[in-house]
C-alpha cells in the first residue's frame, strides 16, 4: 500500500472506530508499518486539517471527530479540480487559509483512486498571478487570518495600515464585513481614529492584532453605500 492509499485508509479506519481510541501500535500492525510511520502519517493528516486527536498513557490512542469530517465523497476528479480552481480564487482573501484546509478535507474524503486522479489532473493546470512582493509570506498569510477571526468573533482589531499615498497609520477598527471583487478584498469597519466608517484594502494592512474588546454590532447597510457602477450582492450560500 502506498502512502496516499494508507492515509486515506487511516482516516476511514479511525472513522469506523470512533469514538473508540486506537493505539499507534494497533494501527502499525494493521497497516504493516512501523509505529514511527503511523505517527508521521497522523501528524500529516492533522496538519492537513483532519480532526484527529491523541491521548497519551496506557489507554491512550488516536480518535477522529466524526462530526467534523466528511464521509467518502462521490466527487469526480474533474469536479474536485473545479473546486480547487474556485477555492484558489480565495488567495489573498480573508478566507485563504480556510479555503486550503477545506480542499484538503475534500481530497482526504475521496477514494484513494479518485484522489490520485484529481492530483494528476491538477498537476496539468497552471494559474497566472501578478508579480508582487508584499513582505514575508508568513506575514501575508497571518493578516487575513487575523481579520477573518475579527469578523467571525466580532472583535476589535488594531491595524497598521498604509494608505494609497504610502502613509502608515495605526488604528483600532470595529469590523463589520468583507467585500471583494476581481482585483482585491476589503475590510469594512468603523475606524475609531477617524470616527467614521472606512474601507481597508486587505493587501495594504501590514500588521493586524486582535484586541480583547467585543465590537458593537453594526450592519453592513449602516456603514456603507453601494459604490457607483458596481452592484453589491450577498454571497450565495446554499
Amino acid at each position: 500500500m502506498n502512502r496516499t492509499d494508507r492515509l486515506y485508509a487511516l482516516v476511514e479506519h479511525l472513522r469506523a472506530c470512533a469514538p473508540r481510541r486506537v493505539s499507534a501500535r494497533a494501527l502499525a500492525a494493521r497497516f504493516e508499518v512501523s509505529v514511527r510511520t503511523i505517527e508521521r502519517d497522523i501528524s500529516a493528516l492533522q496538519q492537513g486539517g483532519v480532526p484527529i486527536y491523541a491521548d497519551v498513557g496506557r489507554a491512550g490512542g488516536y480518535t477522529l471527530d466524526k462530526s467534523r469530517t466528511l464521509p467518502p465523497l462521490n466527487f469526480t476528479p474533474a469536479e474536485a479540480v473545479a473546486v480547487a480552481i474556485t477555492l484558489s480564487r480565495a488567495e489573498g482573501s480573508p478566507f485563504s487559509r480556510s479555503a486550503r484546509t477545506a480542499l484538503q478535507k475534500i481530497v482526504a474524503a475521496m477514494s484513494a483512486a479518485d484522489g490520485a486522479s484529481a492530483r494528476e489532473l491538477a498537476g496539468r493546470i497552471r494559474l497566472l498571478a501578478p508579480l508582487e512582493d508584499d513582505g514575508p509570506a508568513g506575514q501575508r498569510e497571518r493578516v487575513p487570518a487575523v481579520l477573518e477571526e475579527a469578523v467571525s468573533a466580532r472583535r476589535v482589531v488594531r491595524l497598521a495600515y498604509i494608505d494609497k499615498d504610502g502613509t502608515e497609520t495605526e488604528r483600532d477598527v470595529e469590523p463589520v464585513a468583507f467585500t471583494g471583487g476581481t482585483n482585491a478584498w476589503y475590510l469594512i469597519g468603523w475606524c475609531r481614529l477617524r470616527g467614521d466608517a472606512r474601507v481597508f484594502r486587505i493587501d495594504r494592512v501590514r500588521r493586524a492584532a486582535l484586541l480583547e474588546e467585543t465590537a458593537p454590532e453594526r450592519r453592513f447597510e449602516d456603514v456603507t453605500d453601494d459604490p457607483p457602477n458596481v452592484i453589491v450582492r450577498a454571497l450565495d450560500f446554499v
